[in-house]
């Protein structure tokens, strides 16, 4: 057994261990999800109180700004559960673990790190942002 197939599949943590890690990182991402759905809930809430006007109002543009940053930090974790779900289905076929790139085994502290990576550290680095 390589260290790919002990560190995944069933040696020390294993593949329990794997998808529970994938799962305390699905229910972590779902929390931060519900928290910044109230946090632009509200925001859109109480702008609906008050004028409607952004580019007139004092209060307009750091509202607009606190909208959109949230906004995008709801896509960002949006991204981040598909990702994960991603891993989980990977982990059930029997790919977690392994570069998409490159098909070599993904470094176990790349994994803790980033339990949804689907490449390598050298094919991460080589890859266009």
């Amino acid at each position: 057994m390589n260290e790919f197939s002990s560190s995944v599949r069933g040696g020390p943590g294993g593949l329990a261990a794997t998808r529970e890690r994938l799962l305390a990182e699905r229910r972590s991402t779902e929390s931060r999800l519900a928290a910044l759905q109230s946090d632009f809930d509200g925001i859109v809430e109480a702008n609906a109180l008050v004028a409607v006007d952004d580019e007139h109002d004092p209060e307009g543009s750091s509202t607009a700004f606190e909208r959109a940053h949230v906004a995008s930090l709801l896509d960002r974790a949006r991204d981040h559960l598909e990702e994960v779900d991603r891993a989980l289905e990977r982990l059930e076929r029997g790919d977690y673990g392994r570069c998409e790139a490159c098909r070599e085994p993904i470094p176990p502290g790349r994994l803790e790190v980033r339990p949804a990576a689907t490449t390598c550290v050298r094919c991460a680095a080589g890859a266009p942002r």
